[in-house]
């Protein structure tokens, strides 16, 4: 067991930012057999991310009010350190996209960078 991701969650899951979240949740159930593991609304019901089993992966979907682009590549990992990473993506010469943050809503520390290729990493400690 550890202590700094989810249990039963894998190490790397894919985020999938879209215009119409809903519509993609709906497609995931219907072909995939996915199960909604978490969500979290904006206070206007809008949805802020959800977390969607599928096997033993975990996709992860954000959209409606994000200003992030829907074919940007992003990529969530669990990592036993959000902060030591996303200092190491800094000193390497990655840009910022969020510094790490807990929020109210959230068990996670998350914090955002760009790759020099344009990926959009999201690293997470629980």
């Amino acid at each position: 067991m550890t202590e700094w991701k989810p249990a039963a969650y894998p190490s790397l899951s894919p985020y999938l930012i879209c215009s119409e979240p809903e519509r993609l949740i709906d497609f995931l159930v219907t072909v995939f057999d996915a199960r909604l593991e978490r969500r979290f609304d904006h206070p206007n019901g809008v949805l802020g991310h959800a977390e969607l089993r599928i096997d033993d992966s975990v996709v992860m979907i954000g959209g409606g009010q994000s200003e992030y682009l829907s074919a940007e590549v992003h990529l969530h990992l669990y990592v036993p350190d959000a902060q030591a990473v996303y200092d190491r993506a800094m000193a390497a010469g990655g840009t910022v996209v969020r510094e790490p943050e807990r929020k109210a809503d959230d068990d996670d520390l998350r914090g955002g960078f760009r790759d020099p290729a344009g990926t959009i990493w999201w690293v997470a400690t629980q």
